[in-house]
């Protein structure tokens, strides 16, 4: 008995309405599966196309070719035809076209219908997925709610309501017990279109789980009052954000504690009871840092502006206090103020500053050709390179008592003439040899472009491969093995 067109109507009418998708969708799954069915029916040597008349659910069926060309070998012959002889039928016609064909329908029995649909189901749930993914969309690096589904291998399963989302046991807060019926809120982290399962990621270990709680914790902040600038978390252990106010009238830190710690309670109860330390933000890098740090106390600290380092200095009886458990407070402080910090006891910055400054008294005794004692004072009056002994203001080397007109003079003679020959030796090494400039096949901009990137000699060409060369220089794989082989001559001489 074969399938009706009232049925295919009947059809496409039934599963919009349950799985609540446009009609279209449901129809062209229709005729994939017809169109499958088609070519089994056929034996899987031709390619088809179905048509749903979507007033009648009556339906015609078409014969698809692919055009190809000529010279290719006909792999498929019952759906691909050469571009000549298409071209008797349409001169317009060209490769990688498609003709169709009407050709008689096949009448599909209920076990054709059966194949049919899974085909159709198949369609159906990835529109499914799509309308999801579409619709949580802008909602990705925001709170979700839910509840517990299900537990699968350590992973959890929310039912959102209109849609089903996963909690991966990576994402979950160490040691928190889940139970199927347990009412969560967690950050959408991403949409997983490649999933099998459900393709909504969810985290409650990200620092934006964490803002986004206080953002709906602390009105303030949802109104721009405060800004929750940076958050850095153990999970389940211990947190630190960092907050500011745009009004003077308003503590931040107050507004996001509560009234008797009830807002940062919530927030902390949230997160299997997380400890949370607000602080001040501050535009002073070493302000933000001490903050940071609390509850320890800092005696001083020194700030390396280029490898974003300082080295924190605290008493012996703050150190542990300093550095927390497993060192937790340093690194959260160390995440949360974007600075890598180096805590120290006063008696470490002392041993390692007398370090610093005998390998700066030995490095100026050798560059500048003087003694010790002159050195150390360079040293302890802070100058640190032969740059600012040379090119700083010469009244500023007048203002030590120690030195007088000629020794400053010479001083700074000394240092332009060592950073000179200095920089004449860096040139020299981008130099090219001569016999990689006289070089077969070798110009000078080429040869200069080589030795700029370390390559100065024959020698050192000949063992380059291809790759390397064109890393440095702009020109064809072609040319580059030539003046490779070219360098390699002398080897097989």
């Amino acid at each position: 008995m074969a399938i009706t067109n009232n049925e295919i109507l009947l059809m496409a009418e039934v599963v919009s309405r349950e799985k609540d998708l446009d009609k279209e969708i449901i129809f062209s799954a229709i005729e994939a599966a017809l169109a499958t069915a088609t070519r089994k029916w056929h034996d899987g040597e031709i390619d088809a196309r179905v048509s749903i008349h979507r007033d009648t659910g009556d339906y015609d069926t078409f014969r698809v070719w692919e055009i190809v060309d000529d010279e290719m070998e006909i792999e498929f012959p019952g759906s691909q035809i050469p571009l000549t002889e298409a071209k008797e039928s349409d001169e317009e016609i060209e490769v990688g076209d498609l003709i169709e064909e009407p050709m008689e329908k096949v009448e599909f029995g209920r076990i054709a219908a059966q194949a049919a649909k899974q085909v159709i189901m198949q369609k159906v749930r990835e529109a499914e997925r799509n309308q999801v993914a579409e619709r949580y969309a802008e909602k990705v690096d925001t709170l979700i709610s839910g509840t517990v589904k299900r537990m699968e291998r350590g992973n959890c399963v929310v039912d959102l309501g209109d849609a089903e989302a996963l909690l991966p046991k990576s994402g979950m807060i160490p040691r928190e017990g889940l139970r199927p019926g347990d009412r969560i809120r967690a950050l959408l982290e991403n949409i997983d279109l490649e999933a099998r399962g459900p393709q909504l990621i969810l985290s409650r270990l990200s620092p934006k789980y964490l803002i986004e709680l206080f953002k709906l914790e602390v009105p303030e902040v949802s109104e721009g009052i405060i800004e929750i600038l940076g958050a850095a978390r153990d999970p389940g252990s211990r947190a630190k954000i960092s907050v500011r106010s745009n009004d003077n009238n308003v503590d931040p830190v107050g507004a996001c504690v509560g009234i008797r710690g009830s807002r940062v309670q919530s927030v902390s109860n949230e997160i299997a009871g997380e400890r949370v330390d607000i602080i001040v933000w501050s535009d002073n890098v070493a302000e933000f840092v001490i903050q940071a740090l609390a509850p320890a106390e800092v005696e001083s600290i020194l700030v390396d502006e280029e490898t974003q380092q300082m080295d924190v200095v605290v008493t012996e009886e703050n150190l542990s206090r300093a550095i927390g458990r497993g060192g937790q407070n340093v690194r959260l402080a160390s995440e949360l103020t974007g600075w890598e910090l180096n805590l120290m006891t006063d008696k470490d910055a002392a041993e390692k500053q007398e370090s610093e400054q005998k390998e700066l008294v030995d490095r100026f005794k050798s560059q500048l050709d003087i003694d010790e004692n002159v050195a150390l004072i360079l040293a302890q009056e802070g100058f640190n390179s032969l740059e600012e002994i040379a090119y700083v203001p010469k009244q500023e080397l007048l203002d030590i008592e120690e030195f007088d007109e000629d020794i400053v003079e010479e001083l700074r003679n000394r240092a332009q003439d060592t950073l000179l020959t200095s920089a004449i030796a860096s040139q020299e090494q981008k130099e090219p040899s001569e016999d990689l400039l006289t070089m077969d096949g070798m110009d000078e901009d080429t040869a200069r472009a080589l030795a700029t990137g370390g390559v100065r000699t024959m020698e050192e060409l000949a063992e380059c491969a291809v790759d390397e060369v064109l890393d440095i220089v702009d020109m064809s794989s072609e040319r580059a093995s030539e003046l490779i082989m070219t360098a390699r001559a002398p080897w097989f001489e």
